[in-house]
């Protein structure tokens, strides 16, 4: 068995984080991050789009508690405490628009990073105190958004 091929994997379906306070943290992503949900569970979970793929903010109180005692969610039990960390992709020439939104909004940058082998990051936090990544895909040698759209969003 070890030798048989493995099947493709597509790419990145969804990925997620956890923060205890699910409304701050939820807020935080919609109205400063701009992302779009589409489904929420009161103090469960609420559920964003980023491009093809889905963003999950997760409350770990009530992820790992068994599927019966989760209003029978029917998904293995779940969670994590501390801080995780996610890279949203964002466009080389968007990088100062979200300086300045950022600012205009509170959140202050921890960190920028210029690459070695090209692409930047900007580090923030998140409510739940999740490192949370606004990086040009040039860090991994992936096309750059902007570019491969036109610059359209």
């Amino acid at each position: 068995m070890a030798n048989d091929p493995s099947p493709a994997i597509a790419g990145v379906l969804e990925t997620c984080l956890y923060a205890v306070d699910l409304v701050a943290t939820a807020r935080f992503y919609s109205e400063v991050l701009g992302l779009e949900s589409f489904a929420e569970k009161p103090e469960r979970h609420v559920f964003f789009r980023v491009g093809r793929g889905v963003f999950l903010l997760f409350n770990p109180e009530r992820t790992s508690l068994p599927p019966e005692a989760d209003s029978g969610t029917p998904v293995l039990t779940h969670g994590a405490y501390g801080p995780g960390h996610v890279a949203f992709a964002v466009g080389e020439a968007s990088l100062p628009a979200w300086r300045a939104r950022l600012a205009s909004e509170g959140v202050p940058i921890e960190a920028e990073v210029t690459w070695p082998g090209g692409g930047r990051s900007l580090y923030l936090r998140d409510p739940a105190g999740n490192s949370v990544e606004l990086g040009t895909p040039r860090i991994w040698g992936l096309p750059d958004p902007e570019r491969a759209s036109g610059g359209r969003r």
